[in-house]
């Protein structure tokens, strides 16, 4: 909260003027919305409601990005593809938050610094398409952009874009953060009760390579009792959301001017990133981020150049701020080893210090014979493991990975421990857009990683 005795500083006319100035630059993937006196009646409507997060916020987080950026810290990302409302139970959003912390605990361990722990969470209702309609048979109609915008049935109905579901996603995310909050902050996330899920998992035949390495942490824990650490400051932990800032009717009046310093936030979540299929130099989106004080982050594919990499540092992070910009890598098993060094050593020349942060989902999706999309566990792994090698080469720090999980025994990914194969898919594909890994899967993948991080 601000001080009521500081003295506000009202926003320069310049600045809020330059917050628009997007509308008047090409724009991608932004639905049709059939009525525009809805939509700007609904987005007026989410601009008089209260921030999710507060710019305080948002500025502690750059900070512990800027440590992961200079190698003293590590991110950890994740959370649904695509959040639906219906998904918005306790149950679910305790189990990914319980998900993510687990992970984290064997990350702090591997790597022997902080984890930065951050959802894919409370925003993440919009989704970029491909193509902008879907065809089943003889029918054709809108593609599917997210419950933010239209449903997922395939009836004209449900594929209408709908202005009302803008508003609806704002509450749903509030009364995510607001849950998400009391699960961190309430004695939920205790380190002693946390790690021991971990310990369940690696007692776990299927998972015996992990029980070692869990028993190290168990170990660590119990000196650290023994040794009187005040564990009442262990029973919190500082946890942000993130989306894809991708939906403008919604996250334009989601941005608010901090009375502190007149400067731009955009309220809707902690931290945001832009997509490879937005990410172009003379677009709206790219405009509009490099003028808030978030944390930013850019999807960075195989056919990113270094020029690419340079005019995005030019506009997004023009002071080079360590924290103020995330590469997000999404090069695919089989390209990594060859795409992400040339970056890495461009980089050097560039006075900037960005993170650099693995996403090993986007770039190894593939589509079974049955017609599932998936993803190989192996080729997840691979990818990591040529990410890390790629900074181990290069002399550079590898900031964090980004994943697309859940906590639920969905069996949407191939392969990891549960050896899920194809006929295994059908039995519980819950996911809407694309598949994630299942709470069994991210733990593996952790303790994986954790490996990998032992080494810088």
């Amino acid at each position: 909260m601000v001080d009521p005795s500081e003295p506000v500083v009202l926003a320069d006319p310049d600045v809020i003027a330059g917050l628009d100035y997007w509308r008047t630059l090409p724009i991608k993937q932004q639905p049709s919305w059939p009525n525009p006196d809805a939509v700007g009646a609904a987005s007026a409507k989410i601009a008089s409601l209260p921030p999710l997060v507060f710019a305080g916020e948002v500025d502690v987080l750059r900070e512990r990005l800027a440590r992961a950026a200079q190698g003293d810290a590590f991110l950890l990302q994740g959370g649904d593809c695509a959040e639906t409302f219906a998904g918005a139970t306790a149950q679910n959003i305790r189990d990914r938050v319980k998900t993510i912390l687990q992970m984290a605990v064997v990350l702090t361990y591997g790597a022997s610094k902080p984890i930065v722990k951050m959802g894919r969470m409370a925003g993440q209702f919009a989704k970029p398409r491909s193509s902008d309609t879907e065809t089943r048979g003889d029918v054709t109609l809108p593609a599917y952009r997210g419950d933010i915008v239209n449903g997922f049935d395939f009836t004209p109905e449900s594929r209408e874009a709908d202005p009302a579901r803008l508003i609806e996603g704002y509450h749903t995310a509030a009364s995510t953060l607001n849950l998400v909050r009391a699960f961190t902050q309430g004695g939920f996330a205790d380190l002693r009760q946390v790690h021991s899920w971990n310990k369940g998992f690696a007692q776990n035949p299927a998972n015996h390579a992990y029980e070692k390495v869990a028993g190290e942490i168990d170990r660590a824990i119990k000196f650290m009792e023994a040794a009187g650490a005040d564990f009442d400051e262990l029973k919190r932990v500082e946890f942000y959301s993130s989306h894809e800032g991708l939906l403008m009717d919604y996250e334009r009046p989601m941005t608010r001017i901090d009375s502190r310093t007149g400067t731009p936030y955009n309220t809707s979540a902690h931290f945001l990133w832009i997509g490879e299929r937005t990410r172009e130099l003379d677009g709206a989106h790219v405009d509009y981020f490099s003028r808030v004080r978030n944390p930013i982050g850019v999807k960075l594919g195989p056919s990113t150049s270094a020029d690419d990499m340079e005019r995005l540092i030019d506009k997004l992070d023009p002071n080079r701020e360590p924290g103020r910009l995330t590469f997000i890598t999404r090069m695919g098993a089989g390209k990594v080893r060859d795409a992400l060094p040339p970056l890495l050593e461009a980089i050097k020349s560039m006075d900037a210090t960005p993170l650099w942060v693995s996403d090993p989902m986007h770039g190894n999706g593939l589509t079974t014979p049955n017609g599932y999309k998936t993803r190989r566990f192996d080729d997840v792994v691979d990818e990591v493991k040529g990410f890390f090698a790629a900074h181990s080469a290069a002399g550079t720090y590898p900031g964090g990975i980004h994943i697309e999980l859940t906590g639920d025994d969905v069996t949407e990914c191939l392969g990891g421990s549960e050896q899920i194969d194809e006929a295994t898919l059908a039995t519980r594909y819950e996911s809407l857009c694309d598949p994630r890994l299942n709470h069994m899967q991210s733990l593996e993948l952790a303790f994986l990683v954790a490996e990998e991080l032992t080494a810088f």
